[in-house]
Formats: C-alpha cells, structure tokens, sequence
C-alpha cells in the first residue's frame, strides 16, 4: 500500500466505516475483539500512528486553533469564522480551518488529523450527518485527550463542553409573532430534519408562537427538508419540495425559514406561482447574509450575530487554554442576542 495510511484509507482497505477504524483503535468496547486486533494489526503493519499521541503534546502549545464547520457557503459561517480570526489573532493565536462538508467520516478525519499536536484546541459546529448519527465518540474521545472543544450553534447536550448558541426558541417565536402583528393568518415553516438541533428548536418556537395566539397548529404547513440528496442537485431538489409543499398548502399568507437558503428560494417558488411578496405572502428568513440583502425583494431576517458569535466562541476556547494548568472550571454557555432586521418581505 503506497498511500499514507489513515483513519479513511485503514477502513476502506478493511472494507468497515471510519467510525469503526477510529473506536478500535481506542479500545472501544463497542467494538468486537476480532474486528479490534484486526484494524490493529493493519495498522502496526503500515506503521500506523493513532493520535493519541497528542496526550504527549499537549504540554507543547502551538498557539493554534482549530475551526470545523458543516460548509462554507453559508454567509452565517463566513462571519462566525471572521469574528474567531479576529479575536484569536488579537491574542496572538493563529486559526487552521477544516470543513466536513455535512459528513460525519470528514468530521472524525478533521479531528483525528488535527489533533496530532497541530492544534491546541477546537471550535466546532457539529455537521448533519453526526447529529442524525447520534455518534459522538470522537468529539467525547478528543476532549478525554485534553483538548479542548468549543461548540456554536449546532451543539450537543450530551457533551460536556462550553458552546456559544442562540436562544433559538424565543428568537423564532419572536419572528413569528412579527407576522402574525403583519396580519398574516396561515403561517408556515420551513425548517430542517429535527436531528438538527437548531431545526427542532425553532420548529419548537414556531409552535409556540401559534399556541399563544390560540392559532391551531396544522402540520401540513411545518415542511422538514429532506436533504438526503447529493449537493450538485441540492437546489433543483430544495425547489421541487418547497413548490410541493406551496401547492399543498395554498392558502398561507406568511412562511417562516430557519435558514436564508430556504427562505429566498421559497420567495422564488411564490413568485413562480404568481403571488405577490409581501402582499400575498409574507417572509421572515433566519440568519441575515448576503444573500438576504440583495434578494429580492430584500428579505426581512433574524440576524444571529455571527462575528460576535465567533469571538465569544475563541474567548472561550483561549481562556479556558490558558487556565489549562488550573483547576478545572465549569462549563460556560454563552447565549448572543440576535435582532430581527426588517426589510421588503413584511408589512
């Protein structure tokens, strides 16, 4: 074997996942004996060096900070990075950028490969298909190597950790009582699969918004994407759902979006459809990018704040490296106001 053995290469070679490469070679015992000694034995062949070697490092700081986020097209993740670049920097630390592009193998392989004393800790957002996994050891097995790891936005209770977050609940119930003020009478969400964390609580927000109005919940309206599809036809698939879910509900007047992707190519599907924007329908997006400033019309939003975000996310990380050699503190949960921005999608 030529290649330069790793977590992926060792489980493909073996024809198992990366999860079970990675939890065999840290004794998992969720992990047969058989299967353990032979992903161990492969990798005492190729001289494989598993990096729990870090545990050796840790003393030796590199005054770097690893980032993984899910993807980078997000304007939301652009500015988060930005603000942990700033305040890093500031401090004198640099930032390394890993992006597991949704996937939970690309998310172990971040954190397996940076972990190896090029890092001393991370700040992470957790990537879709970890969440749906509910398979969180190499998050838990890196913290038990003392490095630590900041989590924003998508976070996981489980997880001993600090984490930056917005209250998502109030913030999109909150939205949703705007168009309800705006007059808007059927309201629907577009939200992501409740696996992801931000999707069921602002599912959850939406809820609640129509139950102290005594407006009924009807389910038909709550439209879960279902992103188990490739991204090269990720839009063409996000359209054909929103324009099923239009046709299935033609009566709404206001729709809430827990991301701007969802909300502007819902605006389009309306448009296609012959309704006017906010006269016919009313849209509030979450997370205020690019995209919603220059969509038209432009989109009213809720902004998270993201460079502030970041900041509070590399604070939290920095402090807590520089206190490594003291007794341990803890975990703080930091909550970033978020603001709704009004512009042409509401009355």
């Amino acid at each position: 074997m030529k290649q330069k053995p790793t977590l992926k290469v060792i489980a493909k070679e073996l024809d198992v996942s990366v999860s079970t490469v990675s939890k065999a070679l840290r004794d998992s015992k969720e992990i047969g004996e058989k299967t353990k000694e032979r992903v161990k034995a492969f990798a005492r062949l190729y001289n494989y060096r598993p990096n729990n070697i870090a545990l050796s490092l840790k003393n030796k700081k590199t005054k770097t900070l690893g980032v993984i986020i899910p993807e980078i097209v997000h304007h939301f993740f652009t500015t988060v990075i930005s603000g942990i670049e700033k305040f890093a920097n500031e401090q004198g630390y640099n930032v390394i950028v890993g992006l597991s592009n949704e996937s939970f193998d690309k998310e172990v392989i971040n954190l397996d490969m940076l972990a190896n004393g090029s890092i001393d800790g991370f700040i992470l957002s957790v990537a879709k298909e970890t969440l749906a996994k509910e398979d969180f050891h190499h998050i838990a097995e890196t913290i038990d190597q003392g490095i630590p790891i900041v989590m924003f936005d998508r976070v996981i209770d489980e997880i001993p950790c600090d984490k930056v977050i917005v209250d998502d609940v109030a913030t999109s119930k909150k939205a949703v009582q705007q168009l309800i003020n705006s007059g808007c009478k059927k309201i629907g969400i577009i939200s992501t699969m409740d696996y992801v964390s931000v999707g069921k609580l602002r599912t959850r927000g939406y809820m609640e918004a129509l139950n102290h109005n005594d407006i009924s919940v009807d389910f038909n309206a709550i439209l879960k994407i279902d992103d188990e599809f490739h991204a090269a036809n990720e839009h063409e698939a996000l359209e054909k759902q929103i324009q099923t879910y239009f046709k299935t509900n033609p009566d709404l007047d206001g729709v809430f979006a827990v991301n701007e992707i969802y909300a502007i190519t819902a605006m389009k599907i309306a448009r296609k459809m012959g309704k006017s924007i906010p006269e016919d329908i009313q849209f509030i997006g979450f997370t205020d990018g690019v995209l919603s400033q220059h969509a038209y019309p432009p989109l009213t939003t809720v902004s998270q704040h993201g460079f502030e975000m970041g900041e509070e996310a590399a604070r939290l990380l920095i402090e807590r490296l520089e206190k490594q050699d003291e007794e341990t503190e803890s975990y703080q949960t930091v909550v970033v106001n978020t603001a709704i921005v009004e512009r042409d999608t509401t009355k």
